[in-house]
């Protein structure tokens, strides 16, 4: 059995150099090394036999995310497009670059790379199950956040185009989740657009 322990350290090494800090509890952490740990612990309730590579793919999700700034595309829908696109291309690139560096092999390190571009969205079960683990992750833990800075009818329609992305079962699942009264009402006018 492979031991994924020295690639989820080394992630969350790399992504504790994030300036952008988050509290929980009394402990602060960089936004991103929780984001890491956020996707482990979602895929492990949502698929506890994942494959390696989505479970390496889970953990460095969001790998350097702050060095690529939104605001350095144009601010619009096609540079968000496009930041998406190249935000893709560096999480595959620094990932692989610490598999590399730790030694695992290259069909692994490929298959990481191949998750983190999101190929074959509803097409590959793996990367289903990477988006599925995404979206379990917002709804829990930044849906609220974002919903309050932006209209009710935004709101819905991000939601509405995030579930037309995850399958049956995601959606099921993220009924187990507490959300606020707000929340919960927008949540079901995007499922009626289904």
């Amino acid at each position: 059995m492979r031991d994924l322990s020295p690639a989820f350290a080394a992630f969350d090494a790399y992504n504790n150099q994030d300036p952008n800090q988050e509290s929980i509890g009394n402990q602060k952490l960089s936004k991103e090394t929780l984001y890491g740990l956020r996707m482990s612990i979602w895929l492990n309730r949502y698929d506890s036999n994942a494959p390696d590579q989505v479970k390496l793919a889970a953990r460095s999700q969001h790998i350097g995310r702050w060095e690529m700034a939104r605001d350095s595309f144009p601010m619009d829908r096609t540079g968000y497009l496009k930041w998406r696109s190249q935000l893709a291309i560096h999480h595959a690139k620094t990932a692989g670059e610490i598999l590399t560096n730790l030694g695992y092999e290259e069909e692994l390190i490929d298959k990481v790379k191949f998750l983190l571009q999101k190929k074959q969205l509803r097409q590959n079960e793996e990367t289903q199950l990477l988006e599925d683990v995404i979206f379990l992750v917002f709804v829990e833990h930044y849906l609220e956040a974002f919903a309050a800075k932006h209209t009710d009818e935004k709101v819905i329609d991000i939601i509405a185009k995030t579930l037309k992305k995850v399958t049956a079962r995601a959606i099921e699942t993220s009924g187990s989740i507490s959300v606020s009264e707000r929340m919960g009402r927008l949540i079901g006018e995007a499922a009626k657009t289904l």
